[in-house]
């Protein structure tokens, strides 16, 4: 019952596909079958049982929301005390630990390795690789940001709305004081808001539709569940003359070796063959001297210290100088057998070190009898039916044998004793010596098939030009053959080998080559650094903006690796700057995430797009303010092609702004502000602005950035809240502490409090809203308001005093007592003339007025203001220009509504119909009203324009007829779609035969009407 609540993600063994949603996605523990077999609820609600002993699906990504703590331990990264869930404690420092979520997120010294102390009483902890080499998985699931729906153990009722309704997670928060981020605290489309159980007691009250990422994680440093055995030897320190070996599987050797020195065909010889520690380097890594005189560096989580029990005791193994080569053979003193052929089942005592023996050719038989006796590893099965040297003969008569080029332990009883092929019973004559010499290297050449091939790519990875000139002239080298998962030009291309290049290009070498990742030679070439190579692969006519598997091009490869030189070399010859992989990242997306101001400097000078969204909506604007880059906003706000594009906004309406105010970059948010002038009151699909946002994470420098620079304090999000509601809705849910120094009311006016002062106080926050003007009566949907939710008096006094002081230190001044006058007039002329709940949005027709909603239209026979009867009825929509406010202007003589009051001001044409434009009349006027008095200029007389404004309207008609024009002849209307989705009109796409767009045939024409 301790692992129930567990958070956890897929682990080493897993074989279940994408039960999980994906490699990164996390479940919660429920409850346990058996002591083998565990049940987890994934956060896509899928459940299911896996494996927890021996086998190991599963991987431990936070126990905190079981209440594990460490008494008397405080993360030195967060001040968290206790520390809750797995502790790390640095190995490299005196008194230093970090929670989870530190350790995941880099704080202290990626260079220092740390133990993992799963539990308080944990006896041995586990030391793991430092986190500069790690590989980080991103996590996803229910974090903030996931829409979601109620779970397998939702048992509130109708909270959500009913079932289907969904919801947003605004916040991972503790379901109580001992069960860390255990919850999830959810605003549901309906208005409600709540907290629900994630992990707690193993509930999982929700499930998620729209996963959101919830930062990243070491994933081989995580625990595996159920995993009780102690910690590897290798992790308990390794000294340079240790025995060790491998005894892990290939695919997690190979994974583990990423960058601790990687691996070769080269190193199956270490597969469960012991080796003496010769070295450790800076990094922790661990050098091994194996007995063909190579040396391998390792991962120290791969190696396991030989025990020194009298089973492992005798197996130490009598190393060959380190200057031998692996090729030199040793000749015995002991005169070779020459009895023929002996019986399979042959014992050890019949083999001595120097026979030349053969190995059984039976697959089957092979695996059945390596069990116990070095085991079976698919590398071994080149070594089948062929003939080998004994090397050693270990205590429990297991033989090492040197085959193929390589070392293995092989099961006695698969092994045959081979004739020397000479009567002599001793060698020691100079003829027999030769004799055995010429032999021996007969025997030990590697018979593989294709070896031409394999020979061929090591001479091109070698940049041996000349002898890839004479092995071509081989009949079974095949220019284009594949060995290790490479050809000949990639190995080539990464290592930088011009002329071999050059050499294999003169032999008609496949350019487009591609290896199991979708690779090609050009991708190579980017990942080496190899900018004349690149250059010379272009030239010979590769692709430049070939894509693998992952739709990475060259230029996302050089981008990511952080080579400045590739770039530029490809952005010279032209290739597409903004081309996207499968997570719609475009290499301008790579080089903020990377922080590479250069590149980024490079990228948009050549044209690269910043409106360029991913998969998750971020174009480059949005993905700088995501990351926190500041140096990166600079440049980007300095090459907008169009200044208002930073009020673009994603799906869920968040702009630029509001990401920087959700994430506290305060570097950010002033560039948006100060420099850029973004909208300051710009509303997401919530309706909530930055300073909501600000407001509700408690970001107090933000808020204070945003009021100074002249925020709405006032205006209400979806559930009709101001940020004043947030920040005091939050300081009753959270039960903060009362505040201080409530009565300096200078200081409040002046910053949020002094340096000591508790900067995520949300009554602090408050106070300083209240303070500069923030309205204390205005009602929520609820009819409540900001006091109504504050039950604390003593800081209701306080609020009122501040926005008293705030009231009687403003001076009266003459804006404050403009007539009203028409206002008043026009008052209440928007509301329905039947049922006087929703606003009028239905145009009727011939007389062009508007009386009534949508809902209510149906009703009316007759004009409610001119009765003139109703011959059509027109719902009022957004303006078709800048998509951002609703029509408001009637067209004369056509009719149509289809335009805001601004854009209508530049119109001469009605752009639905396209007629001529007489008269405009507001949209109050077409209620009953009087047409408000236009603000004039005292220099010209006309109605005053913003520039930026009005340039923006211009571009956005501009774009508009470009996207309503034929592309061809840029002279009739597009009103022909093929079927790859471009368009034309009817005369020019009736004369094509491909697009002109994509080169795609044309199979059909589709009339639009």
């Amino acid at each position: 019952m301790e692992y129930v609540g567990y958070r956890v993600v897929r682990g080493p063994d897993w074989r279940w596909g994408k039960q999980d949603g994906g490699e990164g996605h996390v479940g919660t523990v429920r409850n346990f079958e058996s002591n083998e077999e565990v049940v987890v609820v994934w956060d896509n609600g899928t459940a299911a049982n896996y494996r927890c002993a021996g086998i190991y699906d599963l991987r431990i990504l936070d126990s905190s929301p079981t209440g594990i703590k460490h008494d008397g331990s405080m993360c030195d990264g967060c001040r968290m005390q206790p520390i809750y869930g797995i502790r790390w404690k640095c190995a490299d420092c005196t008194n230093y630990d970090l929670c989870s979520t530190c350790y995941h997120g880099d704080k202290h010294q990626l260079r220092h390795r740390f133990y993992r102390i799963n539990t308080p009483n944990s006896d041995s902890p586990t030391l793991v690789e430092a986190r500069r080499k790690g590989k980080k998985i991103t996590a996803r699931g229910i974090f903030p940001g996931a829409r979601v729906v109620r779970g397998v153990d939702w048992q509130w009722e109708d909270q959500d709305g009913g079932p289907g309704r969904r919801g947003k997670v605004t916040e991972v928060q503790d379901w109580s004081t001992t069960s860390p981020r255990s919850a999830a605290y959810i605003l549901w489309d309906n208005g409600a808001k709540n907290l629900y159980r994630l992990g707690f007691e193993g509930m999982a009250d929700l499930k998620v539709i729209s996963d959101a990422k919830g930062g990243s994680f070491y994933r081989d440093h995580l625990p595996l569940l159920g995993d009780t055995r102690s910690s590897r030897a290798a992790g308990q320190g390794l000294q340079i003359g240790d025995q060790v070996t491998v005894d892990l599987d290939l695919e997690i050797v190979q994974s583990l070796q990423h960058g601790h020195g990687g691996w070769t065909d080269g190193m199956y010889e270490t597969l469960a063959t012991p080796g003496t520690v010769v070295g450790i380097d800076e990094d922790h890594d661990i050098m091994v001297l194996y007995p063909t005189g190579n040396r391998w560096t390792f991962n120290p989580a791969i190696l396991t210290k030989v025990s020194s029990s009298h089973e492992s005791s005798d197996r130490v193994l009598s190393l060959p100088s380190p200057t031998a080569s692996s090729s030199t053979v040793t000749i015995p003193n002991t005169a070779l057998a020459s009895s023929g052929l002996s019986g399979g089942g042959s014992s050890s005592s019949q083999f001595a070190v120097g026979n030349l023996v053969r190995v059984s050719d039976d697959v089957e038989r092979v695996k059945l009898l390596q069990r116990g006796h070095g085991e079976w590893a698919e590398a071994m099965l080149p070594t089948l039916g062929k003939v080998g040297r004994v090397q050693q003969i270990y205590h429990d008569n297991d033989l090492k044998v040197e085959i193929c080029g390589t070392s293995w332990t092989y099961n006695p009883a698969l092994l045959t004793k081979v004739a020397s092929g000479t009567d002599s019973p001793s060698i020691g004559a100079s003829a027999g010596a030769e004799r055995l010499s010429a032999l021996l290297k007969k025997l030990f050449e590697t018979h593989v098939p294709g070896d031409a091939v394999e020979e061929l790519v090591k001479a091109a990875a070698n940049g041996d030009s000349q002898r890839v000139e004479e092995l071509r002239l081989k009949e079974d080298a095949n220019v284009n053959g594949v060995f290790a998962g490479h050809t000949a030009l990639q190995a080539a291309s990464q290592n930088g080998h011009e002329e071999t290049v050059r050499v294999l290009i003169q032999f008609g070498v496949d350019l487009e080559a591609e290896d199991k990742d979708g690779d090609r030679a050009i991708h190579h070439a980017a990942f080496g650094d190899e900018c004349a190579v690149v250059e010379q692969l272009i030239k010979a006519g590769s692709d430049m903006n070939a894509r693998n598997r992952r739709r990475q091009s060259p230029l996302h490869v050089a981008v990511s690796k952080g080579h400045t030189a590739v770039v530029k070399n490809l952005l010279s010859l032209g290739c597409h700057p903004s081309l996207q992989d499968t997570e719609g990242d475009s290499p301008l997306h790579d080089a903020i995430s990377k922080k590479r101001d250069d590149m980024v400097s490079m990228l948009l000078e050549a044209n690269a797009d910043v409106t360029v969204a991913n998969n998750n909506g971020f174009n480059a604007l949005h993905h700088a303010a995501l990351r926190g880059n500041p140096s990166a906003m600079r440049i980007l706000l300095t090459k907008l092609p169009r200044p208002w594009i930073v009020n673009e906004k994603k799906d869920d309406g968040y702009t630029a702004l509001h990401l920087s105010a959700l994430n506290n970059h305060v570097e950010v948010a002033e560039l948006l502000v100060k420099q850029a002038k973004a909208n300051k009151d710009i509303q997401n699909t919530n309706l909530q602005t930055p300073l909501h946002l600000a407001v509700e994470r408690q970001h107090t420098q933000i808020v204070r950035l945003l009021v100074r620079e002249g925020a709405k304090l006032d205006l209400t999000d979806k559930d009709g809240d101001t940020p004043l509601h947030e920040s005091l809705r939050h300081h009753t849910l959270s039960q903060l502490r009362q505040l201080q120094d409530m009565q300096d009311v200078g200081k409040l006016l002046m910053g949020l409090g002094t340096q000591g002062a508790d900067k995520k106080s949300s009554a602090s926050i408050a106070l300083f809203l209240a303070a500069n003007g923030a309205d204390l009566n205005i009602k929520n949907k609820k009819g409540q308001t900001p006091l109504d939710l504050c039950p604390d008096p003593n800081l209701c006094k306080a609020l009122a005093k501040c926005h008293k002081e705030r009231m009687n230190g403003n001076q009266k001044n003459n804006a404050n007592s403009i007539q009203l006058a028409d206002v008043d007039e026009n008052e209440g002329l928007e509301e329905c003339m039947v049922c006087s709940d929703m606003k009028r949005d239905m145009l009727f027709g011939p007389c062009g007025h508007v009386a009534t909603c949508s809902l209510c239209s149906s009703r009316v026979k007759k004009c409610l203001m001119c009765k003139e009867a109703v011959q059509s009825r027109t719902k009022i929509e957004e303006c078709l220009v800048c998509s951002e406010r609703t029509a408001r202007a009637l067209f004369k003589p056509c009719g149509h509504m289809v335009a805001c009051e601004n854009c209508a001001l530049l119109m001469k044409k009605c752009v639905q119909c396209r007629s001529n434009i007489e008269e405009s009349i507001p949209f109050i006027v077409c209620c009953g009203g009087k047409a408000p008095a236009p603000c004039q200029s005292k220099s010209s007389g006309k109605p005053e324009i913003n520039p930026q404004e009005f340039t923006q309207l211009q571009q956005q008609l501009q774009d508009l007829k470009e996207q309503a024009m034929c592309p061809v002849c840029m002279d009739r209307r597009k009103n022909l779609i093929f079927l790859c989705g471009h368009g034309a009109c009817q005369l020019c796409g009736d004369r094509m035969q491909e697009c002109p767009m994509c080169r795609k045939p044309v199979e059909r024409r589709i009339l639009l009407f």
